[in-house]
């Protein structure tokens, strides 16, 4: 077991490690930029270093800084949480290079993942239901054509280095084919430096379902059920759920198998999320997700599991705590994303917090780096906190987070809890009757956020 790992991270993700480390008797560094002075994962963790100016770039986005880091505490391992460099195949390959340990997949599956053509013929080729579309990148406007003839109109064009939804476009019909092509390419361009596309079948009414998998790297691996995150702000989750209100005990055994198999194939190491979209009983994927999801709290909700502290354990070389047949559901979850944005257009809200309380009680959980007199600084990220809740049932989880966001004071910023207010009152919600495109036709009609 390692006796020190660095967390290449901030907020709340930062923390959640730390506490993991801690339990776990392992001392933690925190690095941070010089925003992130006063941070509460920089006050808890056992360590702490400087590691550049606000920028991202220049603080958590650098490697030989974060490196530096660890040679100079001492650290064994690299934690990278969510977001940041937690996907980046070549930081692996240099913790490695350095005789360090990624806690978390190899940078072949990585690199193999986060090409969403390569992923797709991957996973087609492990057995896993993909949705219908080009067998690879889609060089000219006259190759779309065909192609959205061959596979039926609605279709989606997609940046293949994309993601946060960004450099998708949807094309509804030949006559939008070449506005949406050169738009996702040049979005493409922009945001991720590679303009080449692909073009898929767009389902009009899908759910998003995601199963979450762990592997120990020996052709090993499990599946831990699924979430529903459905509920999505210009393909930015918002609430998420499990197990899914729409998905069959059947259904779950089915995928869940499909997808553990095929990590078992690959010798997949550590936590990752297969996502999915559902539609009319079937699943088609769509992405994998080689890190910790923001979500994970619910699915450890439900199973009563510690994914991160299980992450560390098997980067260190010892097997996974449980098998399939330990993992049995128990009762719902649901988690809320709290930001620092002002309605009606989720604008970002940096500030100081002149007053927090956490609520509490059974069965609630907050995520959370917030701390009275804390400056929510400008640069990063707007999402400051996350609700989860945990009943014996999901009206008991619904009741539960109303309860939980009634006793959550964040003073001093604008927040999205008014939206969950909101939600909580709508009978599609409370019935679990949404899908992909459900709250951003609600926003559109509630708040005018177009």
């Amino acid at each position: 077991m390692f006796n020190k790992i660095l967390v290449a991270n901030r907020g709340e993700i930062a923390l959640r490690v730390i506490r993991a480390a801690r339990e776990m008797g392992i001392q933690s560094v925190a690095v941070h930029s010089t925003a992130d002075s006063d941070a509460m994962h920089v006050r808890m963790a056992d360590e702490s270093v400087c590691i550049g100016p606000p920028s991202s770039a220049q603080s958590y986005l650098s490697i030989p800084s974060i490196i530096a880091a660890c040679e100079i505490t001492g650290a064994e391992a690299i934690h990278p949480g969510y977001g940041f460099l937690s996907e980046n195949a070549g930081f692996v390959q240099v913790i490695e290079d350095h005789g360090l340990t990624f806690i978390g997949p190899t940078a072949e599956h990585i690199r193999i993942m986060g090409d969403k053509i390569t992923a797709k013929e991957t996973m087609r080729k492990l057995g896993v239901p993909c949705v219908p579309g080009s067998e690879g990148g889609v060089a000219t406007l006259e190759e779309a054509r065909r192609l959205g003839e061959e596979i039926g109109y609605p279709v989606i064009i997609k940046a293949t280095a994309g993601g946060g939804g960004k450099g998708m476009k949807v094309a509804g019909t030949a006559a939008e084919m070449e506005r949406a092509f050169q738009t996702a390419r040049a979005e493409g361009k922009s945001n991720f430096g590679n303009d080449e596309v692909y073009i898929e079948k767009y389902l009009t009414t899908p759910r998003h379902i995601e199963i979450q998998v762990f592997g120990d790297g020996k052709g090993r691996a499990v599946h831990l059920g699924e979430r529903d995150c459905s509920l999505q702000r210009r393909h930015q989750k918002v609430f998420e759920e499990a197990p899914g209100p729409a998905i069959s005990a059947e259904e779950r055994a089915r995928i869940g198998k499909t997808c553990a198999d095929a990590m078992a194939d690959i010798n997949y190491i550590g936590a990752g999320t297969i996502e999915f979209l559902y539609e009319n009983g079937e699943f088609y994927f769509i992405e994998m997700n080689t890190r910790l999801q923001v979500e994970h709290p619910v699915t450890e909700g439900i199973f009563g599991v510690d994914l991160v502290r299980e992450q560390i354990r098997v980067a260190s070389g010892l097997p996974m705590s449980f098998q399939q047949e330990d993992l049995k559901i128990n009762g719902h979850a649901i988690e809320v994303r709290i930001n620092a944005e002002k309605l009606p257009n989720f604008r970002p809200c940096p500030g100081r917090i002149t007053q927090y309380h956490a609520p509490g009680g059974l069965g609630v959980r907050m995520d959370s780096a917030l701390y009275d007199g804390y400056s929510i600084p400008p640069y990063y990220d707007s999402l400051i906190g996350k609700l989860i809740v945990h009943g014996r049932d999901r009206p008991e989880a619904l009741a539960r987070l109303g309860r939980a966001l009634g006793e959550l004071i964040v003073d001093g910023v604008d927040t999205t809890v008014p939206l969950f207010h909101a939600l909580l009152g709508e009978e599609d919600i409370q019935t679990g009757n949404y899908n992909i495109h459900w709250l951003e036709h609600w926003l559109e009609t509630n708040l005018g956020d177009g």
